[in-house]
């Protein structure tokens, strides 16, 4: 539930209001009406993700419902379950990402990117333990992309 009041988007600008008018009815881009300057580089930085990203398309989704777990975002768990189902991922392997890096039923990249993910969320400067490991599976612009996916939804989650 939010906790401040949701915008009235009758008096957005006008290309505000019709972009917003083109987006899926979600609560998060609603709010974001508060700060309609932000409202399309906000959008098109997730939607880079989804469309234009080079990890795993399940890797992501799980990457984005451990982020969403680990902040308790009920509503955003919700959507990215939703997405993952849609892409492919099972009940089972979204239950391993809620248990955590160390579930049954991840694969290997899984593992690694959820534990970068836990570590990620709660040290913001990485250690080398913990970078290693991802940098070797990923490289550079793999890491790069999940270092940003996953600050990119620390942010939406809050």
């Amino acid at each position: 539930m939010s906790r401040i009041p949701y915008p009235d988007v009758d008096v957005l600008p006008e290309d505000q209001k019709a972009f917003l008018d083109k987006l899926a009815p979600l609560n998060i881009f609603q709010m974001l009406g508060h700060a309609p300057h932000l409202l399309k580089p906000f959008v098109g930085m997730g939607t880079a993700f989804l469309q234009n990203g080079k990890l795993d398309p399940i890797t992501r989704e799980c990457v984005i419902l451990r982020v969403g777990y680990l902040s308790n975002a009920k509503y955003e768990t919700s959507q990215h379950e939703a997405i993952g189902l849609a892409i492919g991922m099972d009940g089972e392997l979204i239950e391993a990402v809620k248990s955590g890096p160390n579930a049954d039923g991840l694969s290997h990249e899984q593992k690694l990117a959820l534990t970068f993910t836990d570590h990620l969320v709660t040290h913001p400067h990485p250690s080398d333990g913990a970078l290693k490991p991802v940098l070797k599976h990923f490289g550079p612009s793999l890491l790069e992309e999940l270092v940003l996916l996953i600050g990119y939804y620390m942010m939406v989650c809050r």
